[in-house]
């Protein structure tokens, strides 16, 4: 669902294929916080470290937009269970994945809830991996499917998952098997006690390239209007 030109989206989706250069990540890293360049320095492998990087820098971006307030000037901190949280914003909600090469940011000021994930939808799923994370009903419909297609109807039903997971601020600590979906005109609906939970809403977004892509929202109000984009690094970051 999209908004019209003149109003603006309940939901701003990001997606980025950020750059490979080196120089690249070096400004970037401008925006973060000296916490978040200290984390970034942690990192082993230089695809983690640059994936780490870019995604605090397009979060900092889209939430600058929100606040009017510069990227490098925000204050990003977890919560209890480790979700990021905006100092002095508690009704702007917002989420951040990433997953090789792509990062992908969500924003929402009238949510009470909001996730995004996004996995490559040609990672393979082994059968016992999708046994520990999908209902009896989810593995019977999965075997129903054409078997060209159950590989990334699997990645798409553990992003589903995730997303709504991040939604709620637990992460892995609630058994994935416990979120159900079912497909309704095309659409995943989640079920919860055989009853759909009419205050979520999950998609999958259109992600212009070889990933799947998930958003879980929570209102009160309905369906919130999306609006997706694909984000072009085109300007400095402000100090």
């Amino acid at each position: 669902m999209q908004q019209s030109e003149n109003q603006p989206a309940d939901i701003e989706i990001a997606l980025w294929q950020y750059s490979e250069n080196a120089g690249d990540w070096s400004r970037w890293m401008r925006s973060l916080s000296p916490d978040e360049r200290e984390r970034a320095a942690t990192y082993q492998f230089e695809r983690d470290r640059a994936s780490f990087i870019a995604g605090r820098y397009l979060l900092r971006r889209l939430l600058s937009v929100h606040t009017g307030t510069s990227p490098g000037k925000l204050v990003l901190s977890p919560d209890k269970h480790g979700k990021l949280r905006l100092e002095g914003r508690d009704r702007l909600q917002f989420s951040l994945a990433n997953a090789d090469g792509l990062v992908a940011v969500a924003v929402a000021p009238g949510c009470d809830h909001l996730g995004i994930d996004c996995e490559r939808a040609d990672t393979e799923i082994e059968a016992a991996a999708v046994g520990s994370y999908c209902s009896a009903d989810e593995r019977r419909w999965l075997m129903e499917l054409p078997a060209r297609e159950r590989p990334r109807a699997a990645v798409a039903l553990w992003t589903l998952k995730e997303s709504h997971l991040k939604a709620l601020g637990v992460g892995l600590r609630e058994d994935p098997r416990n979120v159900v979906f079912s497909w309704k005109d095309g659409i995943p609906v989640m079920v919860d006690g055989g009853a759909r939970d009419r205050r979520w809403h999950h998609r999958l977004v259109e992600s212009g390239s070889q990933h799947v892509v998930a958003l879980a929202a929570c209102s009160q109000s309905g369906l919130p209007g999306i609006s997706t984009r694909l984000f072009q690094d085109d300007s400095m970051p402000s100090e």
